[in-house]
């Protein structure tokens, strides 16, 4: 699990309302699902994710002005950075699971292999490794 003692982000994504299905991110990035909280219709409130034990929370949308999901603006104002060991294995897996191909993998001169995906409620990952 985690040290809720120590220090850690822990992203907070915004998804539309009525959302059941967020099989994408264990599909994509082994995620697992530590824990959910649910609306009457069986739609997520919250959920709780872990990515090899980096936590991020899927929030559906609320009546506060300031926090929504990709959709509504048709972009985002985060870039998610996930360090994996094999950044084209990544980046394939995610895009079988369904994302979209946001920037192609490369390596970079500043020292990084990275490619960009986005997620199907409009996250941008950058899937990426020191090299």
């Amino acid at each position: 699990m985690y040290d809720t003692n120590s220090t850690f982000f822990a992203p907070q994504l915004y998804i539309p309302n009525g959302v059941t299905d967020i099989s994408f991110y264990e599909k994509a990035f082994g995620a697992v699902e530590l824990r959910r909280f649910s609306n009457d219709d069986d739609s997520i409130h919250v959920s709780e994710l872990s990515i090899n034990g980096a936590l991020f929370h899927l929030h559906e949308v609320t009546a506060n002005p300031a926090q929504f999901s990709p959709e509504k603006h048709n972009g985002t104002t985060a870039l998610i950075g996930l360090f994996v060991p094999d950044v084209d294995a990544a980046v394939n897996q995610a895009l079988e699971a369904g994302a979209i191909l946001v920037s192609p993998v490369q390596s970079y001169d500043y020292g990084y292999r990275q490619g960009d995906i986005k997620d199907p409620f409009g996250h941008v990952w950058m899937i990426e490794k020191k090299i």
